[in-house]
């Protein structure tokens, strides 16, 4: 009687353990799903990934230039003489080409490096998205380990996006200046880095064409305030068999006017800044194209 009486107990007692279990997975299946959707909703936010995607359409468009610290150094002369020259007088034509050249693949580089990135938190977040809104909790326990080391890489992607957000320092094997260049002067430790500027873009509401010329506007895209010598070119869309031409202006201005153009004509401009020694890498530039306007479009033109 009393081993029968016990097998109620018994099976009271498993049935609740049952459901006390059940009840700590499933407020452990909340906590680790609430968890994850904190995460994409903060640090992997879609907000935080437009922004990111903004920032390396705009690296993209930057011309890299190298910097090389110091940028002058004390040269004695036979008579013994000391004077200050700047380190790019010094530096050989062959050696700066090699360091450019580095300084090039380094970067594009880092451009691949961040746009494959992107791809992997733009992948990494729909995945984790998947796990979270439309698997049952049985399918997410059996992938947690998954999750969780996508969790880790995603949050190591988006440490080393921030890390190749800047153009980093440069190491050079050896060095760019010897001591014959300095004349028996020792030569100084050289450090060299590069450092980007925005992209100079044409200011589409100022510019325009009339029957046979045209008068060009261009600013850089952070609105610097001092101006840098560009380079302005200009080429005629061809028509059937029209022979085009083109032409180049330097210019220290911001803004230009092209003459001898001919009526009624689309012409693409392009606007670059002038190429200088430091330059490294600069594979976008601006272009606008302006039609000129014919006679008949003068001549419709209401006065006043």
């Amino acid at each position: 009687m009393a081993a029968a009486a016990s097998e109620p107990n018994s099976s009271w007692e498993s049935t609740a353990q049952r459901e006390a279990q059940g009840s700590g997975t499933w407020d452990l299946y909340v906590r680790q799903r609430s968890l994850i959707r904190q995460f994409l909703r903060s640090s992997l936010s879609l907000h935080y990934l437009q922004k990111q995607q903004n920032k390396v359409r705009a690296l993209k468009r930057c011309s890299f230039y190298l910097d090389i610290e110091p940028k002058y150094v004390n040269v004695t002369d036979q008579n013994h003489g000391m004077h200050r020259i700047e380190i790019l007088q010094l530096i050989s034509g062959q050696r700066l080409r090699r360091v450019r050249k580095m300084g090039k693949t380094q970067t594009q580089i880092q451009l691949l490096l961040l746009t494959e990135l992107l791809e992997q938190l733009h992948q990494g977040r729909q995945e984790l998205n998947f796990y979270v809104e439309f698997c049952d909790m049985t399918t997410f326990f059996s992938q947690w380990d998954r999750i969780r080391q996508k969790l880790c890489k995603l949050t190591g992607y988006m440490e080393t996006l921030l890390s190749l957000e800047f153009p980093g320092k440069m190491c050079v094997k050896h060095s760019l200046v010897s001591h014959t260049d300095l004349t028996g002067s020792t030569p100084p430790s050289f450090s060299l880095s590069l450092y980007t500027k925005m992209p100079v873009v044409f200011d589409r509401k100022e510019s325009f064409a009339l029957e046979n010329w045209a008068r060009l506007k261009w600013f850089t895209e952070n609105q610097e305030s001092h101006l840098e010598q560009c380079e302005l070119s200009f080429k005629l869309l061809t028509v059937g068999l029209e022979v085009g031409f083109g032409r180049t202006y330097q210019v220290s201005s911001n803004s230009c006017v092209v003459h001898s153009l001919k009526p009624g004509r689309s012409y693409e401009f392009t606007i670059r800044r002038s190429p200088e020694q430091a330059l490294v890498l600069e594979e976008w530039h601006d272009t606008i194209i302006l039609t000129t306007r014919t006679t008949k479009d003068v001549q419709r033109t209401p006065e006043g």
